[in-house]
């Protein structure tokens, strides 16, 4: 004998169920399609967004029938009646969009329609929701009676946006990132460092040292899942493309070493480290980078995330080196200074090669200049002896400006005759110089003098000293006695 429903029980169901439950009647909705398929409609979802008025139509033709309990609680409604007289708080702003997904679910010719969408509680708290829309059975042509539970998954949803949010903003940290970010996959180096200890490889270093093609391979094995648009700016790059395929343009065979000892930490372990490297940017402009590397968390197994940064220091190189080019040169000459001329030869006379020759020699006139012309006048006399001297003087020899007028030129493993070869080309270069420049004239005074065996450097400078005040008072001498023939003229 059949078991009969009990509709006692049926209803204690609807009632008590833990989610929302609306029985509704969607004739109205029903016949308004069919005069609209009349009128030769074909595509409801354009013709409804043609008019937002004819969604909010729609949602007039609904009649709500009966309610649950989870419903009143959940829209904070104290009955049906209450609930009714209120729809128009409840279904507003975003569920008209998800309202059409459904009308053109039940136009297609489903009796299931499901769509996630926002409702309001009548104190206006937003309502993330799940709707599950059934026409029951029996109902099909007249869509008297459908089945709606609505299931309020606002945690859900806002931990979503939660997530979603955190992603925009860690996205947007590595998107527009002042340092050049670059996410790469090692794994093809893991694997291959594995099997290098299988094979019972324990020193990585000599190991490499024996094998540099290990290395190469290492470099041809790295895979670059992303870089942000920082690294496009700092390699000048139009887009990623262009940059992926031009890796080789970027990083230069000198590269190598420095992978070879981030290779060499990998392997002892570190997952973390830095260094400093050379990169190029695609206009060949030489990039000072530091570099940082970390394999990021929840990756250490396999290094299949890999976070690189790269900072731009090529001015802070720059600015280095300049400090460096200053403790060793002369501002105003761009020659050697005097530290400099002091390292060198206390270098030379520990190493050599011997023998030593130094040439010392001293500007003529140049408190003259700066009495009667200013200092901008003897100031450029230095810079025109920085002129001669930097042409005049070839490694492994080096000029210097060692004082106010002062200047001198070591030249190590030469003799006398080098030195006076040297004074002559000088000579002929000042004459240049002088037919170049109007104005004061340019004149050096100059003495030299070659080391013996074990004799101190500093005699030598000395000595050269000495030769060079001879030739400032012939040069002295010679100025007065031209001074006084002009007198007797």
């Amino acid at each position: 004998m059949p078991i009969q429903p009990d509709q006692s029980v049926d209803a204690d169901m609807f009632e008590l169920a833990p989610v929302s439950l609306w029985l509704e009647d969607f004739s109205g909705v029903r016949q308004l399609m069919e005069q609209w398929r009349a009128q030769g409609i074909t595509d409801l979802r354009g013709y409804l967004l043609q008019d937002p008025e004819r969604i909010s139509a729609c949602s007039r033709q609904i009649r709500v029938l009966k309610v649950n309990r989870k419903t009143l609680s959940l829209f904070e409604a104290d009955d049906l009646q209450h609930l009714v007289g209120n729809l128009g708080r409840i279904f507003r702003d975003d569920m008209l969009a998800t309202h059409v997904d459904q009308l053109v679910q039940l136009w297609d010719g489903k009796q299931i329609f499901s769509s996630n969408t926002v409702n309001y509680s009548l104190s206006g708290k937003r309502l993330d929701i799940q709707l599950n829309g059934s026409v029951l059975p029996g109902y099909e042509s007249s869509w008297e009676r459908v089945l709606v539970a609505i299931e309020n998954v606002s945690e859900r949803e806002s931990a979503r946006r939660k997530l979603a949010a955190s992603e925009d903003y860690a996205r947007g940290l590595f998107e527009h990132s002042p340092v050049s970010l670059w996410v790469e996959d090692f794994s093809h180096i893991k694997t291959l460092f594995d099997e290098l200890r299988e094979r019972g490889i324990s020193d990585f270093r000599t190991f490499t040292d024996v094998h540099p093609e290990f290395v190469e391979r290492c470099m041809q094995e790295i895979r670059i899942i992303d870089v942000n648009q920082q690294t496009l700016s700092m390699f000048a790059s139009p887009d990623k493309p262009t940059l992926l395929r031009s890796l080789s343009e970027i990083f230069h065979d000198d590269l190598q070493p420095h992978f070879k000892e981030q290779l060499i930490d990998l392997w002892n372990g570190k997952q973390f480290h830095q260094r400093e490297v050379v990169n190029y940017a695609l206009t060949g402009e030489q990039l000072h980078v530091h570099l940082q590397f970390s394999i990021l968390p929840g990756h250490e197994k396999n290094w299949d995330q890999i976070l690189i940064a790269l900072t731009d220091i090529s001015a802070r190189k720059k600015a280095e080196a300049y400090l460096e080019f200053l403790g060793k040169h002369d501002a105003l000459t761009k020659l050697h200074n005097r530290a400099f001329m002091v390292d060198e030869l206390n270098r030379l006379e520990r190493k050599g090669p011997h023998p030593v020759t130094i040439i010392i020699g001293d500007l003529n006139g140049l408190k003259e200049a700066n009495d009667q012309l200013g200092h901008a006048a003897g100031d450029s006399l230095l810079r025109r002896v920085g002129e001669v001297l930097g042409k005049a003087v070839d490694k492994p020899n080096h000029a210097a400006r060692i004082g106010g007028d002062e200047f001198a030129i070591i030249m190590p493993a030469s003799e006398e005759r080098d030195a006076l070869a040297l004074i002559d080309s000088i000579q002929e270069l000042i004459e240049i110089n002088n037919q170049f420049y109007s104005g004061s004239v340019l004149s050096i005074s100059m003495g030299s003098a070659t080391s013996q065996p074990g004799e101190r450097l500093e005699a030598v400078v000395q000595r050269a000293d000495q030769m060079m005040y001879r030739g400032k008072r012939a040069y002295y001498a010679a100025v007065k006695g031209s001074d006084r023939r002009h007198e007797n003229s």
